[in-house]
């Protein structure tokens, strides 16, 4: 398979790994800024900034989780397209020697 055709799939993947690791260092970020926020003036869980972090915080690893499914599921359709064009490859070649 040549590299054009495996550009956007491979590409795809490439930006899903991207933003899988930023959407890592937000909630790496935001869990500090929680820590922070509770290590401060006892804010505890009931002050509203926390309550909102810590949704921000899910709501990221609710992402991260579906890119990662995605990036997983986009690298096996494109190993199957791999096997589906090497086999046709193969039948190919093996008429033409015939």
């Amino acid at each position: 398979m040549s590299k054009e055709q495996t550009r956007p799939s491979e590409s795809l993947v490439q930006e899903l790994l991207t933003e899988r690791r930023e959407l890592k260092v937000a909630v790496e970020r935001l869990k500090i800024e929680l820590a922070d926020a509770q290590a401060s003036g006892g804010a505890g869980p009931s002050d509203s900034r926390v309550k909102e972090m810590q949704d921000e915080i899910e709501r990221l690893r609710y992402q991260l989780a579906s890119s990662r499914a995605e990036a997983t599921q986009l690298r096996e359709d494109r190993d199957e397209l791999r096997a589906g064009i090497e086999r046709a490859l193969k039948q190919i070649s093996a008429g033409e020697e015939e």
